[in-house]
Order: C-alpha cells, then sequence, then structure tokens
C-alpha cells in the first residue's frame, strides 16, 4: 500500500534527461547538423542573453586511435557527436544540459553557486521508508515518458541523411537502458557485415568514467523527476557474498517458484519488460533496437558457468585491484596486464593482473553470476541490480583514485581503442562530455559514498601513503645517490682546505690577517678616536 500510495503521489511529475534531445531531431535540426535549444529562462539559444552558455562548433580530438576498430565512416558513433551534429551548446562556469539549462555536477541553486555533497548509502542501511521509496522510484521512472529526449530507430543513412527524422519516445528508465545498447552494441557496415569488436563504454580505459557519469546522469534525472534532490543510488557491497543477499521480493526480486529463470510474483520487477535484449536480431534486420517490449526480467542467480566464473569477488580481489599503480597499460583493451581498469572490469585475474580469456572476474563475474538479462552487455541494464552493481564498482574506482591521485594525464590520451581517448566525446551523450573529466574524484563531483567517508582519503596515512610506494621504488637510486655525494663532499672539502692553506702561507706580510688579542683591540679603537 505504502509502495502504491507513493507511486500515485510521484506519477504527476514528469521530466527527463539522456540522448537525442526532442528539440534536436527535426529534420532542420539534423540537416543544419545544429543542436542548440533555448533556455525556457530567457527564451535564448542555450540561454546565451542570461550568460549560461552560446551555441558553437564541435571541436574533436585528432588524437590518434587503437588499432581494434579498422574502420572509417562507417558507424555513426564514430568523432562522436558529429554524424549528427557539429554544433551544440558550449555551458559557461557551473552550468551544464543541452540547453544550459541544468546546474554543473556537485553544484545547485537557481544560479548554479551552491556546493551540496550527496551520500550514497548501502542498500541494506537504507530504512524500510527509504528502501521503499527507492523502489517507487524505479517504476514511476519506468512508467513516465520522457519529456526532453527521444531514442532514434535507424541510423543516419537510413534517415536520408537527416530528411527523413526516425526517433521514438521512451521512459525515463528505458532510455538508459537504450543508451548502454547503443554504446555497446556491434557496428553494422554496411550490407550483412556486421564488427562486433567495438564498445565505446567497455574493454577499454572509458569503462569506468563512462559509467561513472551514466550513474551521475540517472541520479539527476530521478531528482528531477520526483523532486527529491536528496536521492542517491544506493549500492550494494557484494564483497565475499556467498549468494545474491538483495535477491529477495523485499528488494530487488525473488526467484519465481514455478520458473526459476524469472522473478517471483510478489517481487516489485516481476512485470517489468526488457528492450533491447535480441542484438543478433538487430544485426541481422540491420537496424537498432527500437524500445520495443521484449519480455520479462531473466534472473537465475548462481547457476551460471561455474568453469568461467567460479565465485563472486572477495575483499582480497578488491585490495589487489587497488594495489596496482597503473590505471591503463599495453593495448589498452580487454587483453591489458597488470591494468587497474581492465582488472576492475575482470578481464584480468584479480590474483595476478594478468589478462584471461577464459575467466570473468570482478565486475564481469557479477554479470555472467545473475545469469540472464544482466548477462548479456547490451541489455543488462535492464535489470535495476545492475545500478546497484555498478555504483559498488564505482566506489572501487573513487578509492583507487584516492590511493593514487593520478594527475588527468594518467589517463591516456591517444591509441586507447575508438572513443576512450582522453579528449573523446562519450558516446552517446547530449551535452557532451569527455571520458577524461571523470577521472577525478567523486567528491569533485558532489557525492561519495557512506563506507568511504569513515575512512577518510584526508587522513594522513592516506595522504602520505602514494609518496612512500614511490620512494620505495626508488630507495635503492636515493641511497646510492647520497654514498656519491657524500664522497664528493668529503673529497671537495678536502680540496678546499689545502688550497686555503696554500695560499695564507704565500700571501706577504702587509696582506697577513690582522689577529690582534684583547688589549691590541681596545688600544686601536683608543686611537681611532685621537
Amino acid at each position: 500500500m505504502l509502495l502504491a500510495a507513493l507511486y500515485c503521489l510521484l506519477w504527476t511529475f514528469q521530466t527527463s534527461a539522456g540522448h537525442f534531445p526532442r528539440a534536436c531531431a527535426s529534420s532542420k535540426n539534423l540537416m543544419e547538423k545544429e543542436c542548440c535549444p533555448p533556455w525556457e529562462g530567457d527564451g535564448s539559444p542555450c540561454g546565451q542573453l542570461s550568460g549560461r552558455g552560446s551555441c558553437q562548433d564541435i571541436i574533436l580530438s585528432k588524437a590518434p586511435l587503437g588499432p581494434q576498430f579498422p574502420f572509417a565512416g562507417v558507424d555513426d558513433r564514430e568523432s562522436w557527436p558529429s554524424v549528427f551534429y557539429n554544433r551544440t551548446c558550449q555551458c559557461f562556469g557551473n552550468f551544464m544540459g543541452f540547453n544550459c539549462g541544468n546546474c554543473k555536477f556537485g553544484f545547485w541553486g537557481p544560479t548554479c553557486t551552491e556546493r551540496r555533497l550527496l551520500v550514497r548509502r548501502n542498500i541494506f542501511d537504507l530504512s524500510v521508508p527509504e528502501k521503499n521509496k527507492f523502489l517507487a522510484y524505479l517504476t514511476l521512472a519506468k512508467h513516465t515518458t520522457s519529456a526532453d529526449y527521444v531514442i532514434p530507430t535507424g541510423t543516419y543513412g537510413q534517415m536520408n541523411n537527416g530528411s527523413t527524422p526516425l526517433f521514438n519516445d521512451i521512459n525515463v528508465y528505458d532510455l538508459f537502458v537504450w543508451m548502454h545498447y547503443y554504446v555497446s552494441r556491434d557496428a553494422l557496415l554496411g550490407g550483412s557485415e556486421i564488427w562486433r569488436d567495438i564498445d565505446f563504454a567497455h574493454e577499454a580505459p572509458g569503462f569506468l568514467p563512462w559509467h561513472r557519469l551514466f550513474l551521475l546522469l540517472w541520479e539527476k534525472e530521478i531528482q528531477k523527476l520526483t523532486g527529491d534532490e536528496n536521492f542517491t543510488i544506493p549500492y550494494w557491497d557484494w564483497r565475499d557474498a556467498e549468494n545474491c543477499d538483495i535477491c529477495t521480493d523485499e528488494y530487488m526480486g525473488g526467484r519465481n517458484p514455478a520458473n526459476p529463470n524469472l522473478l517471483s510474483p510478489a517481487s516489485f520487477f516481476s512485470s517489468w519488460q526488457v528492450i533491447c535484449s535480441q542484438l543478433e536480431e538487430y544485426n541481422s534486420r540491420h537496424t537498432l533496437c527500437n524500445g520495443t517490449s521484449e519480455g520479462p526480467i531473466l534472473r537465475n542467480p548462481g547457476n551460471h558457468d561455474k568453469a568461467r566464473t567460479p565465485r563472486l569477488p572477495s575483499s582480497a580481489d578488491v585490495e589487489f585491484c587497488l594495489s596496482l599503480t597503473q590505471y591503463e597499460s599495453g593495448s589498452m583493451d580487454k587483453a591489458a596486464n597488470f591494468s587497474f581498469r581492465n582488472t576492475l572490469e575482470g578481464f584480468a585475474s584479480p590474483l595476478t593482473g594478468i589478462a584471461d580469456a577464459s575467466q570473468s572476474s570482478m565486475h564481469n563475474a557479477l554479470h555472467i553470476y545473475m545469469n540472464g538479462t544482466m548477462s548479456q552487455v547490451p541489455g543488462s541494464a535492464n535489470d535495476p541490480v545492475f545500478l546497484l552493481h555498478h555504483a559498488f564498482v564505482d566506489s572501487i574506482f573513487e578509492q583507487w583514485l584516492r590511493r593514487h591521485r593520478p594527475l588527468q594525464e594518467v589517463y591516456p590520451e591517444a591509441y586507447a581503442p575508438i572513443g576512450h581517448n582522453r579528449e573523446s566525446y562519450m558516446v552517446p551523450f547530449i551535452p557532451l562530455y569527455r571520458n577524461g573529466d571523470f577521472f577525478i574524484s567523486s567528491r569533485d563531483l558532489g557525492y561519495d559514498y557512506s563506507y568511504l567517508q569513515d575512512s577518510g582519503p584526508d587522513s594522513f596515512q592516506d595522504y602520505i601513503k602514494p609518496y612512500l610506494e614511490q620512494a620505495s621504488q626508488i630507495w635503492p637510486w636515493l641511497i646510492g645517490a647520497a654514498m656519491v655525494g657524500s664522497v664528493l663532499t668529503a673529497v671537495l672539502g678536502g680540496l678546499t682546505s689545502l688550497l686555503y692553506h696554500r695560499k695564507r702561507k704565500q700571501l706577504p706580510e702587509e696582506k697577513q690577517p690582522l689577529l690582534m688579542d684583547k688589549e691590541d683591540y681596545h688600544s686601536l679603537l683608543y686611537q681611532s678616536h685621537l
């Protein structure tokens, strides 16, 4: 009854955010390649009259890409978003949004000058009313059509280069499901040709920044949708878990007693329909997911391929990831060794840091373990467990950033797989965001994690630890340098003393230093006074 009441109460709010702004989906916008909608506050494009932003040409990164995608000009996502738009709103100061009508992450108020820090909490630490409110918010998002955004149902070529727009409405929750599908779908090369080794949000450096932005935007849309500015996504701490302890009807849905692949009829999510889960069908028809319902959420946790994923991640696995000093390495894809990103994503062993194509660990392990909708990348966001899982993955990313305090230059500038360079714009977000913009502490983006607050990243130990680790790597050099310095100091000191004494002996008598005892000093003073 409480959930039903909350749902009815929240139904009055209508808003959204995500991919193609509805205001930019006309043939005029597409053919002119401009997306600079007016801000409702003053009616000017990008709120220019109020100093919020202006319509500007997009400047694309020219940094070279890795060899993983050996094509050019065949995919709408290349050099995002230039296939669709080459002019968008560039917002000033603390303003953000496709029309500069929002505040940047971490800023609030009518002029976006107020700083706030929200805290994401363990879902098991929520009170019953808080947990029920979260579930009600999810259902509201699932049943509210986006007011601001639409999804394309065809490629730019299928739209006759913009003259025949192909877009559909979509609800707020499924908008984000569609975005996760779109960023990870296969490339359609024309005819029946498909290229599968491409992903603009996984298997490369952008994995963690992309999902960080994805969660932030989803969180902001729920705040706007409900009017609850304090809403944050809860996380599921799966370290050392022996089973899916959130897979109960009280939380994210228990198992259906009649069919173990379905959710319990008593679950809040048993009636949900998934979208974008039939990748092979889209490939065969050379079309895009259009948001049509495709059946219920599938989930059968624990009944997965145990040869590939023998167990869920442990605390020791997480600690090993955090000990890796390199964010990225080598080929910067799923074959990278000793890469924090690749190990956390789950393509490298959390015991050795060596890439292992036969195993799925860490982040990947949770997806495989769920054995259903979560286990296929493009449609995995259909299952709301996705949000709780990725919030915790993001918290591990945050721990690594606080422990190692990397400069932004640590994020690869060039030669990463397509879409993953530091200055590349992240697909498929409009307004535009670069990968490197989210390679910073969560606190700079306005949020923190409850379990990280107590262990204070500002403590002296955490602050000094990176420097101690660096010192331990160069201590042999430091000791050698100190020894050489000592020898040189002794030699130079001896030579200086020898030269000094020899010079004294060679000085003529009138140039010898004047050495006087106390009586001679007073006599000299007396004579000077006379």
